[in-house]
């Protein structure tokens, strides 16, 4: 009876052992079923970046370029207004006109029209794209008819037409955040040369800058194109935006090398603009940076520039895809 005892006891002893291995082990499998089931909770699924389609850009901006040049106070310019304006509500987007009355450094007087485009109104990050849509009234540094304006198709349009079919996209399928897209009046009514003062350029930009369109407006960043369309166009990372919002030229260069397009992104720093308007949003507390044709052989602009061979010929819609898809994956990679 003993040795039954003692066998019964080292029995218990062995099933209270075994019991308690099963109690952990079940525990160690629940608490890693819990882990999977949070992980698989907390896990966001990216929206797939959509596809820019640079035919559609490509046609936005000669519609623009259709009108005739967009000087200020003539017919062209408020067509092109218009037409602006009724594409991005077709696409969607809050659209209100900014006016005001703005007095350029020949002394004449102009009311403005920013067009100003809202996506997404209730998301509370938001990012700027912009661009400026007139068109320079004279073409100074051509050889002939410098007294008349150009098509503007590069300085000008190209911005506006990437900024209409990223619109439109936009469209298509909804990302996680929201977005405003401001196409500045009177950028480019300043004077040839900066001896008489750069605040002559940018009314536009300037106007907005202090009378923003909705109170206490923020973005999380924003992106200014100007002149995106050229053939073989370069990209260098500008100075003042480099100066004001670094960290957001990093992520725009980065991006552009990361989907394939690094070839027109280039990782080098250059000032080569007095102003532009990115400098009046930055002004405005967005940090904002601009995306810009840069010439290498010159140091500053294309060849092109402010002359009549800024047309259509002028654009190039690999460039236009360029720019296009990288501000498209930068948008549908912000949370």
């Amino acid at each position: 009876m003993e040795a039954l005892g003692r066998f019964k006891n080292k029995l218990n002893v062995i099933l209270g052992f075994a019991i308690a291995f099963f109690i952990v082990s079940c525990g160690n499998e629940t608490t890693k079923t819990e882990d999977v089931v949070i992980q698989q909770k907390i896990e966001v699924k990216k929206i797939p970046t959509p596809s820019f389609d640079s035919d559609s850009a490509y046609a936005y901006v000669k519609a623009q370029v259709d009108f005739g040049p967009r000087v200020p106070g003539t017919p062209a310019h408020a067509k092109c207004a218009d037409y602006i304006a009724d594409k991005l509500k077709s696409y969607g987007f809050n659209v209100m006109i900014q006016n005001g009355v703005v007095t350029t450094y020949d002394k004449k007087k102009f009311n403005l029209k920013n067009i100003i485009a809202s996506f997404n109104e209730d998301k509370q990050t938001r990012i700027l794209l912009c661009s400026h849509w007139d068109t320079r009234p004279i073409a100074e540094k051509d050889t002939k008819d410098k007294d008349k304006p150009g098509d503007g198709a590069n300085d000008g349009a190209s911005g506006v037409g990437v900024a209409l079919e990223i619109a439109r996209q936009l469209s298509l399928s909804n990302p996680e955040i929201g977005v405003d897209i401001i196409c500045f009046d009177i950028e480019d009514y300043g004077t040839s040369g900066y001896d008489e003062g750069q605040s002559t350029w940018c009314l536009g930009s300037q106007y907005w800058s202090k009378n923003l369109h909705k109170p206490n407006y923020n973005a999380k960043f924003g992106i200014l194109m100007d002149m995106v369309g050229g053939p073989d166009a370069i990209f260098v990372k500008e100075g003042i935006s480099v100066e004001y919002a670094s960290a957001v030229v990093d992520k725009v260069w980065e991006t552009a090398s990361r989907i394939g397009y690094g070839n027109y992104f280039i990782p080098q720093k250059k000032y080569f603009i007095g102003e532009d308007d990115h400098k009046y949003v930055n002004e405005a507390g967005i940090p904002c940076i601009d995306i810009i044709e840069y010439n290498q052989t010159t140091g500053a602009f294309a060849d092109y520039h402010h002359t009549h061979n800024d047309n259509m010929n002028a654009i190039d819609k690999k460039t236009l895809k360029a720019v296009g898809q990288t501000l498209l994956e930068v948008i549908y990679s912000e949370k």
